[in-house]
């Protein structure tokens, strides 16, 4: 299906028939081996997907506005059969949005089959263009093992780690010179296999050891990101914001004393507030009743330790009608990954990062007809073409930031998709 932007004719209306299923086990098992498969998890909940029965591609400054407009179009037209009416049955699409308007493409898919799972409850969707037969495959199976990627090798992206330490440099100077308070800069990791990696290997590993992330995949973007950038649920909204972090050390003690010490950073702590307060302000014309933790908690992975705040929201009556991807929109970039003021912030980025970001650190997840869903933040992630993944990390800068302590930062934040990769 073409996208609505490049003047397309009507969406096809599509069928969509979601039943109960009994428990079908580790969905991610569930992936055939082929490229266009879906996930998003958490904790064993969530949805797998596979196949393409709608598809957008948008970019430019309206590419979250057209992405939104092509669903509602779709929702029109579609004929829905949901028998478990939960959030994420019945007609569901997965999204993956570029950072910048340029360059890169955002993409927002229907797949033919969906198996989820949520408290207690399993389904099966099936969509099909109307006056087609139903896919056929559609029940649960275990779909062959996923294949242990071969001879992986990595080699500096964009920037070599010295020549990413000056740009950090450069950024400190233009903060202390009061240019703006606050960039988050990031950079590239470029991994190799000897073969076609399939992508259901790293997400089977992160889905295991990241579990209190969320571990997604939508057309090549792949990762286990521990930032929700917001969630809608029956007009209840919520935002996870992450900001501030420590590496761990292994050691239980340690790291103790270590989250003690991220709890009282004056440093990280500003950090936090800058992307708290940015969410906060997006968030509030379309909704009331918000509540701000007074502090941030610390959150613990197995990597790292992160400041991390979760917001709370009603959506008001005169915005019911946004959906999940346009309050994503409007959070787009926060401060935890563009910085403060945002937009000096992305245009420095756009002055010295020195690469593309694509569709790291921006929207992925996914949407339901009714407006709910999740998007996180494509954080701790890749992007997988053939036999080759780009690994992403960042960092937020500011004015007492040291260059090479903000390298090794980066360095344990590639540490899930390169431990997912084999090494």
């Amino acid at each position: 299906m073409t996208s609505a932007v490049e003047g397309a004719s009507p969406p096809i209306p599509l069928v969509i028939r979601t039943t109960e299923i009994a428990d079908p086990g580790s969905l991610l098992t569930l992936l055939p081996d082929r490229s266009d498969t879906f996930a998003w998890l958490r904790r064993a909940e969530g949805f797998v997907g596979w196949g393409v029965a709608a598809r957008v591609e948008t970019n430019g400054a309206d590419r979250f506005v057209d992405a939104a407009a092509w669903w509602r179009d779709l929702i029109a037209v579609a004929e829905v059969d949901d028998q478990v009416n939960t959030p994420g049955s019945g007609l569901v699409s997965f999204g993956s949005f570029g950072f910048a308007q340029e360059p890169g493409s955002s993409v927002l898919v229907v797949p033919e089959v969906i198996i989820g799972r949520r408290a207690g409850t399993a389904w099966v969707t099936t969509i099909t263009p109307a006056g087609q037969s139903p896919v056929g495959g559609y029940e649960p199976h275990v779909g062959p093992a996923a294949r242990v990627p071969q001879e992986v090798t990595y080699a500096d992206g964009a920037l070599s780690g010295a020549a990413w330490e000056s740009v950090v440099a450069d950024a400190v100077a233009r903060i202390n010179a009061g240019d703006l308070d606050k960039v988050v800069l990031a950079r590239d990791l470029i991994a190799t296999a000897k073969a076609p990696i399939d992508v259901r290997w790293p997400l089977q590993q992160l889905a295991a050891h990241y579990e209190t992330c969320w571990t997604f995949h939508v057309e090549g973007m792949f990762g286990a990101t521990p930032e929700m950038l917001v969630r809608r649920e029956k007009g209840l909204v919520t935002s996870r914001v992450l900001a501030g972090t420590i590496r761990r050390t292994g050691d239980d003690d340690r790291d103790l004393a270590l989250a003690a010490t991220l709890a009282r950073s004056s440093k990280d702590l500003e950090e936090h507030e800058y992307a708290v307060r940015s969410v906060a302000d997006a968030l509030a014309p379309y909704c009331d009743s918000m509540n701000l933790p007074d502090a941030p908690f610390v959150l613990h992975l197995p990597n790292v330790m992160h400041l991390a705040t979760d917001v709370t929201a009603v959506i008001h009556d005169g915005m019911a009608g946004a959906n999940v991807l346009d309050l994503a929109a409007a959070l787009h970039p926060s401060a935890a990954v563009g910085g403060t003021p945002t937009k000096a912030a992305v245009a420095l980025i756009e002055e010295i990062e020195g690469m593309p970001r694509d569709r790291y650190a921006a929207p992925v997840g996914w949407m339901d007809a009714s407006g709910d869903g999740e998007f996180g933040i494509a954080l701790r992630s890749g992007l997988l073409t053939g036999n080759s993944v780009r690994l992403f990390a960042g960092c937020g800068i500011v004015a007492d930031s040291n260059p090479e302590d903000e390298l090794a930062e980066a360095m344990a934040k590639f540490v899930p998709v390169r431990d997912s990769l084999g090494g």
